[in-house]
């Protein structure tokens, strides 16, 4: 017997032991109207309803037959092969699995970390037959493509092609990277988008009801449900399983109610005390960066943990790192803003799980680099004045004599040009008459500060006396 997604015999099994299979297989959506998220995905003539939408009504072939018809999809404008993006629990095997069951078409499934070039061609041998001989057509399911070789990769070429088989490939690679130009021009790229927790609270409200699922055996408490959703990350698989240990684990007890304490027992994961928009929010955030304002590397890691588990956008944190780089070392270590952009750059691009080793390399940077707090001391200085009505007008040789008349105005006349001075320095004035002499920035000794330090003292000698610049 072929390899395919479900065998017979594992169908006969759960048919009459369905609590015997995990919650996350019983709640498999066995149409593609109860698959969660992906919506942009599903719309009428997408490829994806067209590989099963000629036999997902209920008739012969559909999820309710076992037998053949419903009407050929093949010919010229047959649904095209496709790709499958996305990162784990989100849906790519379960919509291959909607097509094995709602289609009456041939269906193989292959796992490219088991499967060979060998099986391949076993395969495509046996779809030509199936297609000369009896008219059936195949669709080959082919789990992590991104780990086939460009030789195994290649020998689906003349099967895609000519489409002796309709490939669906899933893959948690980047498609562009991991699979070889011809096959992925000929088929369709598919991206599938995280589920947001909405799609996964419908999906936990169907399996506590289901009678597939746990036919309302237990309730969810919404704190409960917050912190499973945080547990869940976005992975479907992932929150039915915790649902399913949460609610075993409340019925040997002998109650009707997963409590926090039951879930937090049952998946050995602490509950983070954290409410994103109250108090919580701000005082974890306020104690990380006062953690990296303090050089407490341990700390402050410890507070980016809690954010992160809790399950902060990652671009909140990292737009706190920034605000931290230039707030707390600023001219101390020029490099930490490098750092703190470059990290929130790195994390727009990668989320989480794996934007959680970007952050924390940030933040160990910034927490250990020297401070100085010169710069927002500055700004804020010189904001107060202007402000408090000290900003007088510009001094006539600074002003803009470029345009017809601002000679006979006086403006820009008397200006030093400092590139044609000796040390680049013209000593002439630049602030308004108010604050003329006022100085806003005070740099530290610290870091690389020490350095700005002493040109400015150079520089103001220079600017109050005009004396010689070497």
């Amino acid at each position: 017997m072929e390899p395919d997604l479900f065998t017979a015999a594992a169908e006969d099994r759960q048919e009459k032991d369905p609590a015997g299979s995990p919650l996350a297989v019983r709640m498999r959506p066995r149409t593609l109207d109860e698959v969660v998220g992906q919506q942009h995905l599903l719309k009428p003539g997408s490829p994806l309803r067209r590989l099963v939408g000629d036999d997902e009504g209920g008739g012969p072939g559909g999820p309710s037959g076992k037998g053949g018809g419903g009407r050929r999809a093949g010919g010229p404008a047959g649904p095209s092969s496709v790709f499958l993006w996305g990162p784990p629990g989100i849906g790519k095997t379960t919509l291959a699995y909607v097509v094995s069951q709602a289609t009456n078409k041939r269906f193989v499934e292959l796992s490219a970390i088991t499967a060979g070039v060998k099986e391949v061609r076993a395969v495509i041998d046996g779809a030509r037959r199936a297609s000369g001989g009896f008219g059936k057509e195949t669709v080959l399911f082919l789990d992590e493509i991104h780990r086939f070789s460009k030789a195994q990769q290649d020998s689906l070429l003349p099967a895609v092609e000519n489409r002796w088989v309709t490939l669906i490939a899933a893959t948690t690679e980047n498609p562009y990277f991991s699979v070889i130009s011809p096959l992925l021009s000929r088929s369709l790229l598919l991206t599938l988008e995280p589920l947001t927790d909405d799609d996964l609270r419908g999906l936990l409200s169907r399996a506590l009801t289901s009678e597939r699922g746990l036919g309302g055996a237990v309730t969810l408490p919404e704190d409960t449900e917050a912190h499973l959703l945080r547990i869940a990350g976005g992975d479907a698989r992932r929150a039915l399983t915790a649902l399913e240990a949460g609610a075993g684990s409340a019925l040997a007890k002998g109650e009707q109610e997963i409590t926090l304490q039951t879930l937090e027992e049952s998946v050995d994961r602490a509950a983070v005390k954290y409410d994103r928009d109250g108090d919580q929010h701000y005082d974890v955030a306020s104690a990380l960066i006062k953690s990296i304002r303090g050089s407490d590397v341990d700390a402050a890691l410890h507070y980016l943990a809690r954010m992160i588990e809790a399950g902060e956008d990652p671009r909140f944190i990292a737009r706190r790192l920034m605000i931290s780089a230039s707030e707390d070392i600023g001219l101390a270590d020029p490099s930490a803003l490098q750092t703190a952009v470059a990290a929130a750059q790195a994390v727009a691009l990668i989320g989480f799980p794996e934007a959680r080793i970007t952050l924390s390399q940030a933040t160990i940077a910034l927490a250990l680099a020297p401070k100085s707090n010169a710069a927002y001391l500055a700004i804020d200085a010189a904001l107060a004045d202007v402000r408090a009505g000290q900003a007088g007008p510009v001094p006539p040789h600074l002003r803009d004599g470029h345009y017809k008349g601002a000679e006979k105005l006086g403006h820009g006349q008397g200006y030093q040009y400092p590139h044609d001075l000796p040390g680049g320095i013209a000593a002439q004035q630049y602030a308004p008459d108010t604050v003329h002499g006022k100085r806003y920035y005070s740099p530290t000794r610290h870091g690389a500060e020490a350095r700005y330090a002493d040109v400015a003292d150079r520089v103001r000698a220079r600017l109050r006396d005009g004396s010689a610049e070497s």
